[in-house]
């Protein structure tokens, strides 16, 4: 039989080592159960929410003095919601159900042995057909460009607003999309 001395610095060595964190997938569930977003645990534990995400998809695991928080944190939405039980109901209180309005829908048996009591049924109204599916393309930039709308400050034809990327495309209101010319931010005020 093993001495106290002995099951003590199996149980020290332990303490000793870095925590262990469940499985990637397990750290997502307990978020979401506990109804936390991944930018709220970020602020909390002061990292960025692609590191939450990360952690959460297995790329990277947490370093110290995180890691010790995360598991902390981890630890204790575990105890509070087993992976095997039912998800917890949040207590919300019981709302009153709206009266509910019945409508008989004739069909021509029924109207045929039945008298009409009064009951307007109107008919449903028309779909709209759907527009044709666009063609996929592979990248927007070989999409066709649309024309500007005239717009109602003369001083901004495409509207106030639009939208760089690094390839020299702006993107403006009403996808109106414009080459621009300009490659410095003088340039781009000017423009």
């Amino acid at each position: 039989m093993p001495s106290q001395d002995e099951l003590f610095d199996a149980v020290d060595a332990l303490l000793e080592e870095e925590p262990q964190l469940p499985p990637p997938e397990e750290r997502a569930r307990l978020r979401e159960t506990a109804g936390i977003t991944q930018a709220r645990l970020a602020a909390v534990l002061k990292t960025s929410t692609q590191t939450v995400k990360n952690w959460e998809n297995g790329r990277s695991e947490p370093k110290p003095p995180r890691l010790e928080a995360y598991q902390r944190l981890l630890k204790g939405w575990a105890a509070k919601y087993p992976a095997h039980a039912a998800p917890a109901a949040p207590a919300v209180a019981p709302q009153p159900e709206a009266p509910q309005t019945f409508t008989r829908v004739p069909t021509v048996e029924q109207d045929e042995a039945e008298p009409d009591i009064g009951v307007a049924v109107k008919p449903a109204p028309e779909r709209p057909a759907r527009p044709a599916a666009r063609p996929a393309t592979s990248s927007r930039r070989s999409a066709a460009k649309k024309a500007a709308k005239p717009a109602v400050d003369p001083r901004f034809p495409h509207g106030p607003l639009a939208v760089l990327d690094g390839d020299g495309s702006a993107y403006a209101v009403g996808g109106v999309v414009l080459d621009c010319p300009a490659t410095t931010v003088p340039e781009l005020v000017e423009w």
